[in-house]
């Protein structure tokens, strides 16, 4: 079942709006270094706030994005196709399931990008991931982004889940209660690693989102708006301890 809660929106902070946009050019710029050279099938299964099918798309790709049928028209019964050019390449939206991708076929796509937390929404993340390796090439490329432990920690303290705090050392399965009554699933980097080579995927990266602190860019913009590009590559360039940051970033391939 898919989480439709956003910690974004749970964590969010007016005051940190900055932030947010800073989250974002960041994820765009890990997109852009991750996206492979020349032109190729990638499926996007991304979450609602997912914006990389029109960057890969702009890079040359030819672009599957999944949506689920309650954020498209018909009734989900079965995927419909709709399909359109986008400069440089072409996106094609599919009405379907983004946790069950039987629909399409093994070995059938370049690569995969599954943001916006889309492992987090999937409780039974490992089929999900099974899916992914099974439709991608030889080969083939993920990246997706998760919940970290750091955020699933920091909201049990915030609910005052103090017994459950205890137990996260022990925790093979991290799930969070949003006050929606949706959950998320947090993950460590071992969790990540785990998740992935048990789908036949091997993990090549994982770092945080983000490690540079929401209060600290926050100040840097309101000092000085014209900062982003700056901070941007400061947190490309940074050391990225996986144990920080509310999100994790994971790249993975399928062994050729």
């Amino acid at each position: 079942m898919a989480a439709t809660a956003s910690p974004l929106a749970v964590a969010g902070d007016g005051s940190l709006a900055g932030y947010w946009r800073f989250h974002r050019a960041v994820a765009t710029a890990q997109l852009a270094a991750w996206l492979p050279a020349g032109r190729q099938v990638l499926v996007d299964i991304s979450g609602p706030q997912g914006r990389g099918s029109a960057q890969a798309a702009k890079a040359g790709h030819t672009v599957l994005r999944v949506t689920p049928a309650e954020a498209a028209e018909g009734d989900g019964s079965a995927p419909s196709l709709r399909r359109w050019p986008a400069p440089g390449g072409t996106i094609a939206t599919v009405t379907a399931d983004r946790g069950n991708l039987r629909f399409l076929a093994d070995g059938s796509a370049d690569g995969v990008i599954a943001d916006d937390r889309t492992l987090s929404r999937y409780v039974a993340a490992e089929y999900l991931a099974a899916e992914i390796a099974r439709v991608l090439r030889p080969g083939g490329r993920l990246i997706a982004t998760v919940d970290s432990l750091v955020l699933g920690m920091a909201v049990l303290a915030e609910q005052r889940h103090w017994a459950e705090l205890t137990d996260l050392p022990s925790a093979e399965v991290l799930l969070i209660p949003w006050p929606d009554g949706t959950f998320t699933r947090c993950y460590g980097a071992q969790h990540l690693k785990d998740l992935c080579v048990e789908a036949g995927l091997k993990p090549a990266t994982i770092r945080p989102r983000t490690v540079l602190s929401p209060s600290m860019v926050a100040r840097v913009l309101r000092q000085d708006p014209g900062a982003m590009a700056r901070l941007v590559k400061a947190e490309l360039t940074a050391a990225a301890d996986e144990s920080f940051g509310i999100q994790l970033v994971v790249t993975a391939r399928k062994p050729a």
